[in-house]
């Protein structure tokens, strides 16, 4: 396919939905692989350390140190640009369709999660930079000389000790979850597969997979806070 057909692809409502699905693909893979990676730390400070040193060596020595990480992460950026560009301007195009707004609004056949999927992308977009900053680069969240370069573990305990930080994190999952299931579900119907006879299994997968995130991803906080990861 050459340029000038991928472009026309994407100005389509068509295109934009399989853009949303294969980059919803890419970061629902990236966020179940980082929720297994979280997990680790409950095997303790030696190994959650050594994952985290493994992390920044994958790939040697074809690649350098952190370079197939850094590679990941622009995937990662690429991926969550398009998808956020490409949600923007499908709406866009359904406020075009419709330019006048309905006498009466009627949420038919609409979850909680489907009516709350720009407000979750935003707070999960915040969270994401928010996250980078904190566990990433150490910029926030760290008094100075708190945040330990050669420690993952050590910063995380310390991160999550504050109160408010990690109650941002667990409504920043909860949003997460929210989000995930409806896009799972969405990506699904893009692919035409939940269908009216045949939706149900992928249903299921979408709740179960969104809930198994997001209780993963909050028990770290939690056990923080409740004294059990010290």
């Amino acid at each position: 396919m050459n340029a000038s057909a991928v472009m026309m692809l994407w100005g389509t409502s068509i295109g934009k939905k399989a853009v949303m699905a294969v980059t919803g693909f890419i970061l629902v893979g990236f966020v179940i692989g980082h929720m297994l990676g979280n997990l680790k730390i409950y095997q303790g400070e030696e190994k959650f350390n050594a994952y985290a040193a493994w992390l920044r060596e994958v790939g040697s020595p074809a690649f350098g140190h952190e370079q197939f990480l850094w590679l990941a992460r622009l995937i990662l950026l690429m991926a969550t640009a398009l998808h956020i560009v490409a949600a923007a301007q499908l709406t866009q195009m359904s406020y075009d369709a419709r330019p006048v707004s309905y006498a009466q609004k009627k949420a038919i056949q609409a979850t909680y999660a489907s009516r709350t999927m720009r407000w979750g992308g935003v707070i999960i977009t915040l969270f994401v930079v928010y996250h980078i900053l904190h566990f990433t680069f150490g910029a926030v969240g760290f008094t100075p000389g708190q945040y330990k370069h050669l420690s993952v573990y050590r910063n995380v305990v310390i991160g999550f000790s504050v109160w408010y930080v990690a109650a941002f994190y667990i409504a920043a999952m909860v949003a997460l979850g929210l989000h995930m299931y409806h896009g799972v579900w969405s990506m699904f119907q893009t692919l035409g597969l939940n269908t009216e006879n045949a939706g149900r299994p992928y249903q299921a997968l979408a709740t179960v997979s969104s809930i198994v995130v997001v209780l993963g991803n909050i028990s770290v906080p939690t056990a923080v806070l409740a004294g059990l990861l010290k």
